[in-house]
């Protein structure tokens, strides 16, 4: 049976692929925001600042960064849950917000079904320091002043289920030692009592320690990495000091909402890499404490699911809570 109106029906479709395909082409026609999940002044938002100065040259058009700091990433990362998905809301999500957040508790997002990833944009290295107060100069040595002194060392974070509690925990499982978590509303506070001894170790980011080890307030005594950093190449990793399997890499990528199409996300992550293959783009991030890493959308998902299960047997093993 013949349909009526069918030419009319073609035309439309007809004109619907050719609006859509041509405000693909057009993308982007206006400025983008990347939503930051950090407060302004962390290694999150120095990244997303050199990356998305980067891109606003290579596209043509503003690229603003909008810090929404709060519950561990997630309120921003309910944000850009939310937003159209149209390519003009991004998110520098990172290890919190896509793997140690659903590994931890329950949320009203899925960093998997919710977000699109665009493109892994760089890792930074999580360091082992302790406060100049602690007489331990490397990783083995201070293992046997815990052992030998059980619950008398605390280790400050910058809140629950951040990357520097999952890093504690980690080596506390692989050295059979025990230390007090300290829970602090942030890296700045928790870096100023490790420094001052009232907190004995911490594991943050190379970004936020740097500064601190370079001035000899802190000692960087293992990386806790498969390798080391090369911006502090002479701390040499755990595992060289024989403590295996205490690996955080830090790692940073930009996600968009749920449904943004295809074309948008290969076109995004065909600039990221471009503009992160550029070398001053690459040394901005190095003094920032980051080392560039890229992947396809589709390595980037599995890499996230792979995070994931990864944080969940860590979470299990050292029987941690939310609370």
């Amino acid at each position: 049976m013949p349909i009526r109106n069918a030419p009319v029906l073609c035309a439309l479709a007809s004109a619907t692929v050719l609006f859509c395909s041509s405000a693909l082409a057009a993308y982007p026609e206006k400025s983008i925001t990347i939503v930051v999940p950090t407060a302004a002044g962390g290694a999150n938002d120095a990244m997303a600042r050199v990356i998305g100065q980067a891109m606003s040259a290579a596209l043509k058009q503003p690229v603003i960064v909008d810090n929404k700091a709060g519950a561990n990433g997630a309120i921003a990362s309910e944000f850009v849950m939310r937003a159209a998905p149209d390519g003009y809301t991004l998110m520098l999500g990172y290890i919190a917000t896509h793997a140690m957040n659903p590994a931890l508790q329950k949320l009203r997002y899925d960093p998997v079904k919710d977000f699109e990833p665009v493109a892994m944009v760089g890792t930074s290295a999580t360091l082992m320091v302790v406060s100049p107060s602690v007489k331990a100069n490397n990783a083995k040595d201070l293992v046997a002043e815990l052992k030998a002194a059980p619950d008398k060392t605390s280790y400050a974070s910058a809140g629950n289920g951040t990357a520097p509690h999952f890093a504690a925990e980690m080596f506390k499982l692989s050295t059979g030692t025990s230390m007090l978590h300290v829970p602090y509303k942030g890296s700045a506070p928790a870096i100023n009592d490790t420094i001052g001894g009232q907190a004995q170790v911490m594991f943050p980011s190379l970004f936020t320690a740097m500064p601190y080890v370079k001035a000899g307030k802190l000692k960087a005594i293992g990386v806790a990495g498969i390798k080391r950093s090369p911006q502090m190449a002479d701390v040499p990793t755990l595992k060289e000091q024989g403590i295996e399997n205490v690996d955080v890499s830090q790692w940073y990528g930009i996600f968009a909402p749920a449904k943004t199409p295809k074309p948008v996300i290969e076109q995004l992550n065909k600039v990221l890499n471009t503009v992160l293959a550029d070398k001053s783009v690459v040394k901005r991030l190095e003094d920032h404490g980051a080392e560039v890493e890229t992947m396809t959308p589709e390595q980037m998902r599995t890499y996230v699911q792979q995070e994931q299960v990864k944080w969940k047997k860590v979470v299990q093993a050292a029987k941690l809570s939310a609370d």
